[in-house]
């Protein structure tokens, strides 16, 4: 009797877990990731009270774009889904020895190949903005502001991957709030330069633009102490061969299509958005960040909380615990998303009102906005993550 109560002290968290531990790891990464997201809310409510909607307000959110589009391929979306079955099969069958040089040959090809992305992309910015906001093309001023903006946001992908890169880690032991609350680093910034550094700007909107590369900077080394805590601090090592790493790559072939798909709609929205009158692309990302609030929220902490589990389950063939931990993921999203969709349709010209409704956020703007949260709300169930974490 004792020796078995003592082998069931023994299991490892993740072998007793049950639905009960991962609806209690994703309430605590919702709960941290509500926090990021309420300060989002205010980041928003801040942009639209202090900015409004016009020209140099349409350009950061076009020059914030395009990082965040291939953030979606390098961070949270195509390597997310294949580094971390890839790290925990090695967590469930290698030792923290052959762990840790799987992240430090993951951080070195990672890192160095968006080192070297990121100097091309700053360089060739004029070229790369126009595909995006050809709309643009045609005021001098405006196009030029947003390559400017383009190239101060530009190595924020740097920084949030490597973000990502620690976030997976600490995901994958377990250690959930770090990473859901880190975005929330971002949202400070981009208040506080909001406030204090447009005085200093020569352009008023560029402030935003230098919070961004503020936020990923602070994201990074937020998550680095927690890390070097557990011995799995990334130490980039760049040119050997690593299995791990081959793997990954392989993985990452069919999730960059899956991601590259939706988010390549996007961009089309904002092209699009670009050719039509200025405030179009505002009116399209006020009502893009009230949709993911509730996705954000909750579909991304279930997200985040089963990918792990799923992978060492299948890691270990343990196939019915795999089943039945997505069937009980897939009802939780049922549960959640239909009644917010109805929600937004319902109350999306109050909300508007509630929240950004001034005189530089006017009648029109909020009339505008509620036609694309509407058209934007019917999609949310069908969503496949968050666009934006912050």
């Amino acid at each position: 009797m004792s020796e078995s109560h003592s082998s069931q002290e023994q299991q490892p968290p993740e072998r007793s877990s049950g639905e009960s531990s991962l609806l209690k790891a994703s309430g605590v990464t919702g709960s941290m990731t509500l926090i990021s997201r309420v300060l989002g809310l205010a980041r928003d409510v801040v942009i639209a009270r202090v900015f409004g909607v016009g020209d140099g307000v349409d350009a950061f959110f076009v020059a914030n774009k395009i990082p965040n589009f291939m953030r979606r391929l390098f961070a949270e979306g195509a390597f997310n889904q294949a580094f971390v079955p890839v790290l925990s099969e090695y967590r469930s069958t290698k030792s923290l020895s052959d762990v840790q040089q799987l992240i430090n040959a993951v951080a070195g090809s990672l890192g160095g190949f968006l080192l070297i992305f990121t100097f091309v992309a700053v360089v060739a910015a004029p070229l790369i903005a126009v595909p995006i906001a050809y709309g643009f093309t045609d005021e001098p001023d405006k196009f030029a502001l947003l390559v400017e903006m383009l190239r101060i946001t530009f190595p924020y992908l740097l920084l949030v991957s490597m973000t990502a890169l620690c976030g997976s880690i600490l995901n994958s032991y377990s250690r959930f709030a770090v990473p859901a609350v880190t975005p929330a680093l971002l949202n400070v910034s981009l208040i506080v330069c909001s406030f204090f550094l447009v005085p200093y700007m020569r352009v008023p909107e560029l402030a935003l633009a230098w919070a961004v590369l503020i936020g990923g900077v602070a994201q990074l080394l937020f998550q680095l102490p927690f890390l070097a805590r557990m011995r799995l601090m990334p130490v980039p090592k760049v040119g050997k061969y690593h299995e791990g790493v081959e793997r990954i790559k392989k993985l990452m072939v069919p999730a960059l299509f899956g991601v590259s798909v939706s988010q390549i709609n996007l961009l089309f929205d904002t092209l699009i958005a670009t050719m039509l009158v200025s405030g179009s692309v505002s009116w399209l990302y006020y009502s893009d960040r009230l949709m993911e609030l509730p996705l954000g929220t909750f579909g991304i902490a279930i997200a985040i909380v089963v990918l792990p589990s799923l992978s060492r389950k299948h890691a270990t063939s343990s196939l019915n615990d795999f089943s039945e931990t997505l069937d009980w993921a897939f009802r939780l999203v049922v549960l959640i998303a239909i009644p917010s969709a109805l929600a937004l349709i319902v109350i999306a010209e109050p909300l508007l009102i509630a929240l950004f409704h001034n005189d530089k956020f006017t009648a029109t703007d909020v009339a505008s906005s509620a036609g694309s949260l509407k058209a934007y709300a019917c999609l949310l169930y069908t969503s496949p993550s968050p666009r934006d974490r912050g």
